[in-house]
Parts: structure tokens; C-alpha cells; sequence
């Protein structure tokens, strides 16, 4: 559970919409987000950079706004290859598992197929049972007024509200202040950085979650859209006031996106480095993963013909590096 709501919260510090309602707010009182304008390396071209208007920076927010709903939809209906690397803390981390997924749509989110355990390919009878287990999901999702797909759509929906929530209350929830242009994994990006607001008065748990956490957000400018983000947990933030677990500041987080199709950024890179309390028992989590070869299926139609297609035919579509 920690891990589950920790991504839910962070992956919203650091996504756009955050920076995206600061910025339109601040345009809206006819204020930069930074009092002081960083001195800017020039763009591509040897000009200096001008700072943008209060009317620039209010249509910018409402792109930032535009591709981050576009990005969560669209990743909904794409396949990909995840490895998750769980590691040691410090300086040399020791690789403790080492997993390797092919993450299939299925309507309402995805399902997971276990490709590697440590290196070595899973036997290809295992790897048929997944499938069908994957293919049995698929058509429950295409039966709308089963039981089991209702409670399922309702979990997901229940997400989605969720994650909404947070994107309405990061605007009121951050001060953003620009740090200047630095340049990353090939974008020559804008830097913000995102403060807790003192002014914010959360309205649920996650909400108040938000107020334990400062970001720092990488933006490619030519296309509004996120390269990287990096939160820290500044506070110990406890769940269920303290009963249910505790996450110990000093945790962070991060992730790093890229065009995937035109128009299409969805995270290539996460990485997590937290310590906490779930009960009574200490934890920590140090995890890598990487997201690759991102393929679009579309829904859960597209997805089930796909999967009965390759059953029928005995050869997996999915690969691993």
C-alpha cells in the first residue's frame, strides 16, 4: 500500500499538470513564477531568450494541462517491456531480483506477463498460462454487466478520481519558481522548482500528502512536455494517521519520459528510494524500472484479438532485451 500511494502522489508532484495550473495562475494574477528571471544560455540559435508574457504563459499551462490528460490516455493503450530492478540503498547498489514484464492493456489498466526472472526467460508453458489468464480478463472487460467487470471498472475509476483530484489540487498545493534551462538527455529544457504552498489547506489524506513533498520538474519547451521530474519527501508522512504505515522523509522519487509517437510522451525511467513502517515492520524500497519498446494496441477489443492471435499461433509477440 505505501508504494501504491506514494506513486499515485509523487507521479503528480512531478507530472505537468502541477507546474501546468501554477503557471496559469500565476499568468492569471499577472505574475512570473519567478520574481527574478535566471539569466538563460541561448536556445539553438545564438539570440537571447525573451521572457514569455503573462497571455503566453496562460496558453502554455493550458497545453501543459492538454498533454498530460492526452499522455495518460494514450498510455492506457499501449503495450511495453518493464524491467524492475529491486536493489540494496547507498552508493553501490547490489541487485537483489531482477524482473522483466510485457505490460498489456486490458481495458482497465493492464496486466503484467512475466518475460525474465533474473536473467533467465520463463519456461514457454508458464508464459502460455499468463496469456490466457491475460485473455480471460479481456473478455470479462468486454462484458460490461458482469459482476466482476463492475467492481473492476469501479477500482479504476476510483483511480482515475484520485489521480484527478491531485492534478485540481497541485496548482493551490505549489509555489513554482523557474531555475532556468538546463539541458537533458537531449532537450534543452525550462526547470521549475515546486514548493509546498503554506497557503494550501488540504481537503483529504492525499491532498495533505502533497504538503510533505517538494519537486523539481524538467519541461522541454518546443513541446510542453515533461522530460524529467525528481520529488523528495521533506516530512515523514504517515497512513492512517500513523496506524496503517509511515513513509520516512528523505525518500525520493523520479521519472523521465520521452516521444514515444507524435505528439506522445510516456515514462521510459522510474526510480524509487524511500524507507518506512507498514504495521509495525520497517521496510525499504530501492527499485529501478525501465520502460521500453512501447507498441499501440488501443483497447481492450484490439488487445483480446491481439492475444487470441498469438495463441492460435504459438509465437509470442512480446520480446525482452
Amino acid at each position: 500500500m505505501p508504494k501504491r500511494l506514494l506513486f499515485l502522489v509523487l507521479v503528480n508532484v512531478v507530472g505537468l499538470p502541477s507546474l501546468a495550473l501554477g503557471l496559469s495562475q500565476a499568468a492569471a494574477a499577472g505574475q512570473r513564477p519567478d520574481s527574478k528571471p535566471s539569466a538563460r544560455p541561448a536556445s539553438h540559435e545564438n539570440s537571447p531568450i525573451r521572457p514569455p508574457s503573462d497571455a503566453e504563459l496562460h496558453e502554455r499551462a493550458k497545453r501543459l494541462i492538454a498533454n498530460q490528460h492526452n499522455n495518460d490516455d494514450a498510455l492506457e493503450h499501449y503495450e511495453r517491456i518493464e524491467r524492475h530492478l529491486d536493489r540494496t540503498g547507498g552508493a553501490n547498489p547490489r541487485t537483489l531480483e531482477d524482473m522483466t514484464y510485457r505490460v498489456v492493456p486490458n481495458g482497465m489498466g493492464s496486466a503484467k506477463l512475466l518475460l525474465k526472472s533474473d536473467g533467465k526467460a520463463i519456461d514457454p508453458g508458464e508464459y502460455r498460462h499468463e496469456l490466457e489468464t491475460v485473455e480471460e480478463a479481456l473478455k470479462e472487460a468486454l462484458r460490461p454487466n458482469d459482476s466482476r467487470t463492475r467492481a473492476a471498472n469501479a477500482k479504476h475509476q476510483k483511480r482515475m478520481r484520485d489521480r484527478a483530484e491531485l492534478v485540481d489540487a497541485a496548482g493551490d498545493a505549489y509555489l513554482i519558481k523557474s531555475l532556468g534551462r538546463e539541458k537533458w538527455n537531449g532537450y534543452d529544457c525550462d526547470v521549475f522548482q515546486l514548493d509546498p504552498n503554506p497557503n494550501f489547506r488540504p481537503q483529504s489524506m492525499l491532498q495533505e500528502i502533497l504538503t510533505h513533498v517538494t519537486a523539481k520538474v524538467w519541461v522541454d519547451p518546443s513541446s510542453d512536455q515533461l522530460a524529467r521530474g525528481e520529488a523528495h519527501i521533506t516530512r515523514d508522512i504517515s497512513i492512517g494517521g500513523g496506524i496503517l504505515g509511515k513513509l520516512y522523509r528523505g525518500g525520493v522519487f523520479s521519472m523521465e519520459q520521452t516521444e514515444v509517437a507524435a505528439g506522445v510522451w510516456l515514462p521510459t525511467r522510474y526510480q524509487y528510494d524511500f524507507a518506512g513502517r507498514k504495521f509495525l515492520f520497517s521496510f525499504e524500497q530501492h527499485q529501478l524500472v525501465e520502460a521500453s519498446q512501447y507498441r499501440f494496441v488501443g483497447g481492450a477489443k484490439e488487445a483480446l484479438a491481439q492475444v487470441q492471435v498469438e495463441l492460435a499461433s504459438g509465437k509470442s509477440m512480446g520480446s525482452a532485451p
